[in-house]
């Protein structure tokens, strides 16, 4: 079989005319068909409103957690669209998705590593819980080690106490050794 090649000519306009191809008006104009679309009453401001939703499966860390947020312009408004996304989120299946695909996950981790100790969230952070290899303790239980570098101590263990009722921190010393000030 043999094909046949034409030949073809591709003409630009001078792109440096005084005159640019999206200035001319359209040649001929067509009425539009199109409907016309809905104008939102909505402020064209960002929303100053928001609730966060923290959805988790359980106490742990392993939990899976679900985050949605809604955005408003009021306080009622706000409220309104988070009912609105809860109900969604349930209607559609997608709490008990999330719950599937974090079993699924789950069950395809094959391991690694056993963490030393394992994890509690205290005063807003993710810290190793201090349950082996020190003998640091206080009335209130296992106490806490900081380390700031240049200074390192063992602080209370009860949690939620206010400062008044918490156990003296153990300083560091320059042999090594805590005991407190």
């Amino acid at each position: 079989m043999h094909r046949q090649l034409r030949e073809y000519t591709v003409t630009y306009d001078d792109p440096f005319a005084d005159q640019s191809p999206w200035d001319e008006p359209a040649a001929t104009t067509t009425p539009s068909t199109e409907e016309t679309p809905l104008t939102s009453t909505a402020p064209n401001t960002p929303a100053p409103f928001k609730i966060g939703f923290t959805l988790k499966a359980g106490s742990g860390f392993e939990s899976e957690w679900i985050t949605p947020a809604v955005y408003g312009h009021s306080g009622e408004e706000t409220a309104a669209r988070g009912a609105e996304l809860l109900a969604a989120m349930k209607a559609v299946g997608l709490i008990d998705l999330t719950a599937k695909a974090a079993q699924y996950t789950r069950e395809q981790y094959k391991g690694g590593a056993a963490s030393a100790a394992p994890k509690r969230f205290e005063n807003g952070k993710v810290v190793a819980s201090n349950t082996g290899g020190s003998d640091y303790t206080c009335d209130h239980g296992q106490r806490n080690f900081k380390d700031g570098g240049s200074w390192a101590a063992y602080f209370c263990g009860g949690r939620g106490l206010e400062k008044p009722d918490q156990c003296p921190p153990l300083w560091r010393q320059k042999d090594g050794s805590f005991r407190a000030k």
